[in-house]
């Protein structure tokens, strides 16, 4: 039996765009002599939707384009599609909605299938939403297809979950995080393939987990998995596709590519799946991030409406990783670069900055703010009469280049994205309504020292080729809104912070066992102290792409007017 993977990138809420990819797929799968097409977790409308899903016409206008669909596939595949059903007792409590598998045949709703465990921990929160499902379910090709089953006495029994129903493997975790292992009730039925319909977000080294976790379960039930996610970015989350199979003994038979769309056919035989195309995984950390950074805001752009891009650039190392990323993401000839020199701007950063667009390719315009400080100290002066210069003028350098950045996005249509790191934003070391302005934050969850690795690595991806200039690379980091500032003089060095900041943010590691890894006492309270301080401004930021474990973003979920005691 011949199956066919979709790895799609849908947008969320274009139902008859999202709809024609599935279609579209269906078509090619059919004309390869497919028997089934599997897509992702709720392939028609995209994932997440959120509070779409509460808008009743939202639903009832995906119901009316899954029965549209339905008729328009090829009679004889069998088609999967995520999409949502509604629980008909709802009215004796309960959530309206099932997130679930529709199975397409024949011009109609043939299977429906619903999903069992619904995540509600770091970006999840699918109990807002849908009703967990009591049961596993499987479907069977009728009579009709045993010349796809190999003239077998009976047919292939495929059991169908979807994305976290099969992360609650008890003998893999030590634990379970639910009451039911839905893998378990589908072995139990002895089915002869399990897929699993995801839509699973990136993160650093998540892949070798999945595929980690799916090895242990296909070898421990003796039967092949088929596993296929989503891929695209959604706002701040990055879905990296990687679609996987394993056999029974757990040996891996096919692996997708990452970051873009895929489409593979496997054939089911009474020995299980065959091989397949295994694309390699990014040889290094740098590159599978970069690969997602750039697919992230790629997306956010267009399906935003936007084209073009405009940023500042600097002539530092944040806006270099960011500039290199936007070209990359939607061509160096849709990016402007903003130069916007203050009588404290260096003459090496202008200097690098021309360097860096030249490397990219990028266009740049040069502004100079120093009459619009001169104005602003004028317009302010008697109220800040008899006061000394600090932190209130140093802001407002940067409070000046948000708002040239911002009239320009107006003006010409060109998408703001800010260039702030992770680390600034854990510990606040950026200006609300300065920096921060833009529609996109493409490296808030990039800490600095990775933003550093990022940087070498582009240098040494193509030898011979620089695409940051060094001179970026090696000046110690600066804000450059007073006389011979540096980041240090305000934060602990780089290496340091971000450590402390991983620990604290990502870990969970209290104050004391922070300590205990070798840090000063009072260097780890400072830190933590001001990660809770900058709270309101990180609710005030632009949507930032997630990569790590623990992103500023909707899965952050921390309260602004609070006292934190003694609590380290």
């Amino acid at each position: 039996m011949k199956i066919c993977i979709a790895q799609l990138n849908p947008t969320i809420g274009d139902l008859p765009g999202n709809a024609q990819q599935i279609l579209d797929a269906a078509q090619q799968a059919a004309s390869q002599g497919a028997s089934v097409l599997l897509t992702p977790e709720l392939s028609l409308c995209g994932y997440p939707p959120r509070d779409l899903l509460l808008n009743p016409g939202f639903v009832e206008a995906m119901e009316r384009q899954l029965t549209e669909l339905a008729q328009q596939l090829p009679s004889q595949l069998h088609v999967l599609v995520g999409t949502v059903q509604r629980n008909p007792q709802a009215h004796q409590g309960g959530k309206p909605l099932y997130n679930s598998i529709a199975c397409l045949l024949g011009g109609k709703v043939q299977h429906q299938f619903h999903k069992r465990l619904l995540p509600t921990y770091d970006v999840f929160d699918e109990h807002r939403y849908f009703e967990p499902h009591s049961q596993s379910h499987h479907f069977s090709l009728s009579d009709g297809d045993r010349e796809a089953c190999g003239n077998r006495d009976r047919s292939y029994r495929i059991g169908v979950t979807i994305c976290e129903d099969i992360w609650n493997d008890e003998e893999f975790w030590s634990q379970r995080h639910y009451t039911c292992n839905p893998l378990a009730d589908l072995a139990n039925a002895q089915v002869d393939l399990i897929v699993n319909l995801s839509a699973s977000p990136y993160s650093v080294g998540k892949q070798q987990l999945r595929e980690s976790m799916l090895s242990h379960a296909a070898r421990r039930y003796q039967v092949p998995i088929l596993y296929v996610n989503q891929v695209g970015g959604n706002d701040d989350l990055i879905f990296d596709g990687r679609s996987v199979a394993f056999n029974g003994d757990g040996s891996l038979v096919y692996r997708g590519r990452g970051c873009e769309t895929d489409f593979a056919q496997l054939e089911l035989t009474q020995t299980g799946l065959s091989q397949a195309e295994v694309v390699p995984l990014p040889d290094c950390r740098e590159a599978e991030i970069w690969a997602a950074l750039v697919l992230g805001v790629r997306d956010y752009v267009r399906k935003c409406g936007f084209s073009k891009i405009v940023l500042g650039v600097s002539g530092g190392i944040d806006s270099a990783l960011v500039a290199a990323i936007a070209a990359e993401a939607v061509g160096p000839e849709n990016v402007l670069g903003v130069l916007m020199s203050s009588p404290y701007t260096s003459e090496g950063s202008v200097t690098d900055a021309i360097a860096l667009a030249e490397n990219l390719g990028i266009q740049t315009h040069h502004l100079h703010i120093e009459a619009a400080m001169t104005s602003f100290d004028k317009t302010l002066a008697e109220l800040f009469a008899g006061t000394e210069s600090g932190v209130a003028e140093e802001n407002l350098q940067s409070r000046i280049r948000g708002t040239l950045l911002m009239a320009i996005s107006n003006k010409l249509g060109h998408l703001l994205i800010s260039t702030g790191n992770k680390s600034e934003m854990s510990v606040g070391y950026c200006t609300l309504y300065g920096d921060m302005d833009g529609g996109l934050a493409a490296i808030a969850d990039v800490p600095k020292t990775q933003v550093y690795a990022l940087c070498r690595w582009l240098n040494q991806r193509q030898p011979g080729v620089e695409v940051i200039p060094e001179t970026i690379i090696t000046k110690p980091p600066s804000a450059e809104l007073k006389p011979n500032q540096t980041d240090q003089d305000s934060l602990p060095p780089y290496d340091e912070l971000d450590d402390i900041l991983h620990r604290w943010i990502e870990c969970h590691q209290s104050a004391a066992e922070i300590v205990e890894a070798g840090y000063a006492r009072e260097t780890v309270d400072r830190v933590i102290q001001l990660v809770s301080r900058a709270e309101f401004k990180r609710r005030q930021a632009a949507p930032g792409l997630k990569i790590t474990d623990r992103a500023f973003g909707t899965g952050w979920r921390m309260p602004i007017a609070c006292r934190r005691g003694d609590i380290r």
